[in-house]
């Protein structure tokens, strides 16, 4: 079975060109010859009751159908085996990113984010393993990718470092490539790029709000503009920085309104973009279920300082009925983002830009000089009516 694994790899090479995700051929040969399944040697796929389970090569056809397919792969869970910590990318979107990286014969890359070392294979295999340097916050992901990529041949310039950081060590970089997605572009990055260097990195203000940003190194700043096709990645994570739970909510006492928006605004993800812009913290989205615990009868949005806020489900002549407590009012973040969306003309992902400074990071709409203004939504304000 192992020797049948260059035609399952060819097979995705060509599942990628049929799709219009593999759109040069630069790319074709790394995607042909680097074996996947020694770096994803396991994954895990959760049941319907939440639970994971272990797949790896004692489970025949299923192991190898899934490495081989174009589907992003879960590849470690959190110390309680219940949240994913690293996976390996869709492959689809790797080549889509790595085509927008736009590398040249000798370039010199930085991954942020190491994971299971495909990518850095990939890289290695375009660049040379002189020309590839990794890093990944977590020590055992990056102990088990040198492993890995060192029984395929592969070396490139591992670290356990914090992301942020980037690797000082060996800068500068022709490109930077994060695959892991941060509220906000740090500038070590910018600082470790050569001028003209490229940055691509998935910005995400809140859950699933922002995307992929293709960052060009000027003179005392980063700018460029988002790419046409969402995606996502898991958050950066940082060691012995845990991730701050939501606090109850201070204000019992909820505002009541109605909204034609739609009680799930996280649907259109321009406008959602734009919304979390608009709050003063991240919102994270879920559901209230029903009274017998059945299905979801509202949505709810919450922030780290306890704000919160819910939205039926159901309309009543068109209209959702919206409930908001807390120091933030989240549902007027959400109507300002769409505001704003339709003050536009409703952009989509490619007419928004980002520009990042030492001090200061900014959207913008069309040009560098029209940013989108990004608003502290206050608790005292009204809760407002809007009808569209």
């Amino acid at each position: 079975m192992t020797q049948g694994w260059p035609a399952r790899a060819a097979a995705l090479v060509e599942e990628l060109r049929a799709k219009g995700a593999l759109r040069t051929e630069d790319w074709a040969e790394p995607l042909s010859t680097v074996p996947r399944h020694h770096l994803v040697p396991c994954f895990y796929e959760q049941d319907r009751n939440g639970r994971w389970e272990r797949v790896d090569s004692s489970h025949g056809d299923r192991w190898w159908n899934a490495v081989y397919s174009n589907t992003a792969l879960v590849t470690a869970l959190g110390d309680a085996a219940m949240e994913p910590i690293s996976s390996s990318s869709q492959p689809s979107l790797m080549v889509r990113m790595l085509e927008a990286l736009d590398v040249r014969p000798g370039d010199r890359v930085l991954e942020i984010g190491t994971g299971t070392g495909y990518n850095a294979a990939l890289l290695a295999a375009r660049l040379g393993d002189a020309n590839v340097y990794s890093i990944d916050v977590n020590a055992d992901l990056v102990a088990l990718a040198r492993e890995r990529l060192a029984s395929i041949g592969r070396e490139p310039t591992l670290r356990v470092v914090d992301g942020e950081e980037g690797l000082p060590e060996f800068a500068p970089y022709d490109r930077v490539i994060a695959t892991c997605s941060v509220p906000e572009v740090p500038w070590a990055w910018a600082d470790q790029l050569v001028p003209g260097g490229l940055a691509l990195v998935d910005v995400k203000r809140g859950s699933q709000s922002g995307n992929l940003v293709l960052l060009r190194r000027m003179a005392e700043k980063l700018e460029g503009r988002f790419l046409p096709e969402w995606a996502a990645f898991m958050p950066m994570r940082h060691e012995g920085r845990p991730t701050p739970l939501p606090a109850g909510s201070v204000d019992t006492t909820a505002a009541e309104s109605v909204t034609e928006l739609g009680a799930q605004p996280w649907t259109k993800k321009v406008p959602w973009f734009l919304a979390q812009l608009a709050s003063a913290q991240p919102m994270t989205f879920g559901y209230v279920l029903d009274a017998t615990g059945g299905a979801p009868s509202h949505a709810r949005l919450t922030a780290p300082d306890g704000s919160w806020c819910t939205v039926a489900l159901d309309a009543v002549e068109g209209a959702h009925v919206v409930r908001q407590a807390g120091p933030l009012r989240l549902w007027d973040a959400v109507e300002a983002g769409y505001s704003q969306w339709a003050a536009f003309d409703r952009p989509a992902w490619d007419r928004l830009g980002l520009t990042v400074r030492r001090d200061r990071q900014w959207v913008w709409v069309d040009d560098p000089a029209n940013p989108i203004v990004r608003g502290d939504v206050e608790g005292e304000r009204a809760a407002s009516t809007v009808r569209r």
